[in-house]
């Protein structure tokens, strides 16, 4: 998912820096974006002049009209993507760790890293896909135990509970839970040259877990030269985007990708060879 765009609208200075040209190029451009689902606060036209400066690094005396940022002051400033450490806890589970050594006999751990938000001892989760609740008891790593874990770390959560939890479970705070689904629409980038057809069998791979699905309905494929959704195609071909909607065999807890790109975003996989497919 792209936040943002920005149209760097070039040569301004073959048309003497006219105010009224590049309004209607931005006002073209504005109305294909926000059509398409963006929001007019997050599109913005600069004029520029990439042979002469204007615009690029600092603002030009020759658009006096135009008050917005430098494309590189834009560029160096708006933000790309959300920050994993500001939103609800995700812990894919990698591994189960149970050493049943005389040392320690009755030890139960949950690897894996930290996909978005942060978890300290004390902590009320769930465990998804069956909902069984408990609190962190303590985090451990190689170096010893932590009193918080963030996104990006790799650790080894120890749960108050004796839950039923396995590679593929994801861990999640309680306080904002993912949806769990096994039917949903999402956008793909195709990636094969084999055509993704309607019933399309495959495997879905969702952060630590692989499950087998098919493509159930192309809702639609995005035309990059209209700038424009065309409705229910017949296939989409290599590197083509579009909306489908996927069934799985097990449900599988999901985020909006707009929210966290780590638990919202799957990849595609073809079940005969284990090449990926989509995106």
């Amino acid at each position: 998912c792209v936040p943002r765009l920005v149209l760097a609208v070039n040569k301004i200075d073959l048309v003497d820096y006219d105010q009224s040209t590049f309004a209607l190029i931005a006002k073209e451009f504005a109305a294909h974006a926000t059509a398409l689902g963006f929001a007019e606060a997050d599109v913005l036209s600069v004029p520029v002049s990439a042979l002469v400066g204007d615009n690029v690094v600092e603002r030009s005396a020759h658009t006096p009209w135009y008050s917005g940022p430098t494309l590189l002051e834009h560029l160096e400033t708006v933000p790309v993507e959300p920050d994993p450490h500001h939103v609800p806890f995700r812990f894919p589970v990698q591994y189960v760790i149970r050493p049943r050594t005389p040392e320690y006999p009755d030890y139960r751990g949950y690897a894996g890293q930290v996909a978005a938000g942060s978890v300290r001892p004390g902590d009320e989760i769930v465990v998804l896909p069956s909902g069984g609740r408990s609190l962190v008891e303590r985090i451990d790593t190689p170096d010893g135990p932590l009193d918080e874990a963030t996104a990006g770390q790799s650790v080894t959560l120890i749960l108050s509970h004796d839950l039923d939890v396995s590679r593929g479970d994801l861990i999640s705070t309680a306080e904002s839970l993912p949806t769990v689904a096994d039917e949903f629409e999402a956008t793909l980038c195709w990636l094969a040259d084999k055509e993704l057809r309607p019933n399309a069998r495959v495997l879905v791979k969702h952060g630590t877990k692989t499950t087998q699905a098919f493509v159930s309905e192309l809702i639609s494929r995005f035309d990059e030269q209209k700038l424009s959704s065309v409705e229910l195609p017949e296939s989409l071909r290599l590197n083509e985007i579009g909306q489908v909607r996927v069934r799985t065999a097990e449900p599988l807890p999901i985020d909006d990708y707009t929210a966290s790109r780590r638990t919202g975003a799957f990849l595609v996989i073809d079940a005969a060879d284990g090449t990926t497919l989509a995106a």
